[in-house]
């Protein structure tokens, strides 16, 4: 997905570093996404969101917070409040390029903070959280050893994440001063809350606070093993997975007419892992899969293979060929099934001789219901003339060209 790299004027005139991460296709909606306390907008798992949301058609702008990332200015010298001013003015910026949020997405700290200002952006719709606490105030806890000498001194350097950080008596009273009690009720958009059960930064019942607190419509999705920052890939996935799907229920994602000449639209495949081989597979913007090879061939088994593909749609092709079939001429047919597999042959009666090889795919078919024998035979039939199979039967043309880099 194509990721400009932006800066726009945060609460204090300073520049602020961030990414916009857009649709390859149409784009269909915006999201804002706040990240989590000290952290940056360059976390795997915020891009790993941002990457799916963007397959998804809809545009993420992650940005880091003054003083942190590549931002400018001094952490020691920003505070809850200043990190709601950032938002707002990152919301604003969006709405500059035409591109107001429909839906803003908190981790930790972050989560806090857009549930604080959902409320003021009329054009947001959704708001997520991940591993959010209910009290903001709940950060405090990684320097508890140092509140006290922060209080007395006016401030005092504490280690954060391996990090050296510089944190003043006025963060400590802005937190403090700082609640959801109100914000959470009156939030009037659709919530998704997403938490770990063996978060041990943030624990769970902040989650059931904010959920209980929160009215309809909500939802509530466990990350099951993940850690706090969701750093294993595969929890990002799936966190991104449920947030590409929930948000499609709440934000308008239709999508303009496709190109003349290809009635489904176009199916998009994106590199999702430059290290590996895993691949986000969009068909417009309501259908997304993973493509990926065996670990046994340097892949991590997140998705079919390529060829995996194939075969499924040679069997799903079948299958409703079958169907479509009995369905026109009333027979009783009550269920089709359709196994597939793929293998290379030896093209024994090849032209070129019997070395060369050819793509073999096996169907077996399992027809139930009472069916005659002349009608189980007359489907069998049918089946050779699924589109698909005649597709992969005869030689098709594959035209290739390099996209214009001028246009992203």
């Amino acid at each position: 997905m194509p990721t400009q790299k932006i800066t726009f004027t945060g609460h204090n005139g300073l520049e602020l570093a961030a990414r916009l991460d857009l649709p390859h296709g149409p784009h269909l909606a915006t999201a804002l996404f706040a990240h989590c306390f000290t952290c940056s907008k360059d976390i795997p798992a915020a891009r790993r969101i941002a990457q799916r949301l963007a397959a998804a058609g809809i545009a993420v702008l992650r940005f880091d917070f003054t003083g942190l990332g590549h931002s400018e200015g001094e952490f020691a010298n920003t505070s809850f409040a200043t990190n709601l001013e950032d938002l707002r003015a990152a919301a604003t910026w969006l709405e500059g390029e035409g591109m107001a949020p429909d839906m803003l997405i908190g981790h930790s700290l972050g989560g806090a903070a857009v549930l604080r200002v959902a409320a003021e952006m009329p054009s947001t719709r959704a708001v997520v959280t991940i591993g959010a606490p209910y009290d903001p105030a709940h950060v405090t806890q990684h320097f508890s050893d140092e509140i006290e000498t922060i209080c007395r001194e006016g401030e005092a350097r504490v280690v954060l994440g391996d990090r050296p950080f510089v944190i003043k008596r006025q963060f400590i009273e802005d937190i403090a001063a700082q609640h959801l009690e109100e914000a959470v009720p009156n939030l009037h958009r659709a919530l998704l809350v997403l938490h770990a059960p063996r978060d041990t930064i943030v624990g769970i019942e902040n989650a059931a606070d904010i959920f209980m607190a929160a009215k309809h419509p909500k939802s509530f999705v466990t990350l099951d093993k993940a850690d706090h920052l969701i750093s294993d890939p595969a929890d990002a996935e799936y966190a991104a997975g449920v947030i590409a799907a929930w948000a499609a229920h709440y934000l308008d994602l239709s999508p303009p007419a496709p190109p003349p000449g290809t009635p489904e639209g176009i199916t998009r495949v994106s590199e999702a892992d430059p290290k590996g081989f895993l691949q986000d597979i969009a068909s417009g913007p309501f259908h997304h899969a993973l493509a990926d090879e065996p670990e046994a061939y340097g892949g991590t088994n997140r998705g079919m293979s390529p060829y995996g593909f194939v075969s499924a749609g040679l069997g799903a092709c079948t299958s409703m060929t079958i169907r479509m079939y009995a369905r026109r001429k009333g027979w009783p047919l009550d269920h089709v099934s359709v196994d597939v597999s793929h293998a290379k042959v030896h093209a024994q009666d090849a032209e070129a001789g019997s070395r060369d090889k050819i793509d073999e795919f096996r169907r077996e078919i399992t027809l139930t219901g009472p069916l005659t024998d002349e009608q189980r035979a007359r489907l069998l039939e049918i089946a050779d003339k699924c589109p698909v199979h005649r597709t992969l039967e005869r030689s098709s043309e594959i035209v290739t060209v390099l996209a214009d880099q001028t246009a992203s």
